[in-house]
């Protein structure tokens, strides 16, 4: 099993760590791993955007072309890799501040109400989560135990005691996702 993901947003909403806990869960489940982020200059507001190869194999670059699964979430991202997306593979989105929704119909569109689900949770920090838990929903590559290691792994201790408000928010991904026909 190889999985080649894409996650791309704007800065600040939580896209880099997104990939780190979804690299650090597939380490904690004896996978190999690759996290290649790039964003601009901006960083807050700016274009982020991070590669995650979840692997049973050896990776052998980090740098692709095309993806098995996109997660997006702003329309500038939905510009930029919709047509990145291989042939059968699965885009996944946050319809929030999306204008013009996926077209292909050669893939799986998924989409999740990240920022709502976020804003009726209390938190909006939850967002990035709760996307996360819709993507484990259609693609279950790491195991719900090895999301909380990585979790663990990833943030740092003194905000440890937001695992358990984390774990909920991706539980909610997975209930809130819905396949767009």
């Amino acid at each position: 099993m190889t999985e080649e993901i894409i996650i791309a947003g704007f800065g600040g909403q939580g896209v880099l760590s997104m990939g780190k806990i979804l690299a650090y869960s597939g380490v904690m489940q004896n996978q190999e791993v690759s996290w290649f982020p790039s964003y601009g200059p901006e960083m807050r507001g700016g274009t982020a955007n991070v590669t995650v190869i979840v692997s049973d194999n050896r990776i052998s670059s980090p740098i692709l072309n095309q993806y098995d699964t996109a997660i997006i979430l702003n329309q500038q991202s939905l510009d930029k890799f919709e047509s990145c997306v291989k042939p059968g593979g699965v885009l996944l989105y946050d319809p929030n501040g999306i204008a013009n929704p996926p077209t292909r119909k050669d893939i799986k569109i998924y989409k999740v109400e990240g920022t709502e689900e976020a804003t009726k949770m209390g938190n909006a920090k939850t967002f990035n989560m709760i996307v996360l838990g819709g993507f484990l929903k259609i693609k279950p590559i790491v195991k719900m135990e090895n999301v909380q290691k990585g979790l663990e792994k990833s943030l740092p201790e003194r905000h440890h005691k937001l695992i358990p408000l984390n774990l909920q928010a991706i539980k909610k991904g997975m209930e809130v996702v819905e396949e767009v026909k």
